[in-house]
């Protein structure tokens, strides 16, 4: 009798299934107490060197550290990048996974610190269930999967009062931010003259999506103000948007094929939607 052969996604999918059973726990705290967060760029923290990711929480402006893998940082920065790989990563094959089987990665979750170590899980959604399966997960995995689904982020209230003292260093010369659905990279002298950028400081846009796209921005953009303060780096930007006074819009300026233009956007963190509005840098 012919042996029967599961495939090797099959097989990963069920380790999967199995493993979450196993290691099941009760979520850390209240699902309604959940807070929306956008991932705004990694990189290191100078004091301790470990890896970081910054969330940025609209309603209080503040900007919060996650303790992350290097693994995990440098497969968030290669997404926010949108760097063409020749084959799939780990956190690319998991995407693949859930898309060959029908099932999608509506939401990620920071639920609590013990101990020194962050708590997550990964809310899906599989097609003919009634309720969305939720797998414990490490909270840097889970970021590296929201960066390249659109999947939602939140985080326990206690994650961003948690007071983690840290001195952020970025990853190197290529530093990426992202903030109200605007990603950012530096403006360097090579892009600035293959895009024929004005000669005025700011930030060059590599990808914008939701109302900023709507609202008329996109893939070389130059962002020469955000509230009336001029961003020479990524940082800067995320730090302007950040300082948007509460209950406000930011403000912000642009150079687009020649034209300048002001828009204003709400900072609570934006709907992901899928778009080809990207610049490869």
């Amino acid at each position: 009798m012919p042996r029967s052969r599961l495939s090797l996604p099959l097989v990963l999918v069920l380790l999967l299934v199995l493993a979450s059973d196993a290691l099941a726990r009760e979520m850390a705290t209240d699902p309604d107490r959940l807070l929306p967060v956008e991932l705004a760029t990694v990189g290191v923290d100078a004091n301790s060197g470990a890896p970081i990711a910054l969330l940025r929480h609209p309603a209080s402006g503040e900007v919060v550290p996650i303790v992350i893998g290097t693994d995990q940082a440098r497969a968030i920065l290669l997404a926010m990048h949108e760097v063409p790989l020749s084959r799939p990563q780990t956190h690319d094959l998991m995407i693949d996974l859930l898309e060959q089987l029908n099932a999608r990665l509506e939401r990620v979750i920071v639920d609590g610190l013990e101990n020194g170590t962050y708590l997550g899980w990964l809310e899906v959604r599989v097609a003919g269930d009634d309720e969305p399966r939720m797998i414990d997960t490490r909270p840097s995995d889970a970021l590296a999967l929201a960066v390249r689904s659109g999947a939602a982020i939140h985080v326990a209230p206690e994650i961003l009062e948690a007071e983690v003292p840290f001195d952020y260093t970025p990853p190197g010369e290529d530093e990426v931010v992202t903030a109200l659905g605007i990603t950012v990279v530096e403006a360097r002298d090579d892009l600035r003259e293959a895009l024929q950028l004005p000669d005025e400081p700011g930030v060059l846009v590599s990808r914008a999506t939701g109302r900023a796209a709507t609202a008329g921005l996109s893939h070389g953009a130059l962002i020469l103000e955000v509230n009336g303060r001029v961003p020479a780096t990524p940082m800067d930007f995320l730090e302007a948007v950040s300082a948007t006074a509460d209950g406000a819009e930011a403000e912000i300026r642009f150079w687009l094929d020649g034209d300048t233009r002001t828009i204003t956007l709400p900072t609570d963190v934006p709907a992901i939607e899928e778009s080809d509005d990207a610049l490869t840098v």
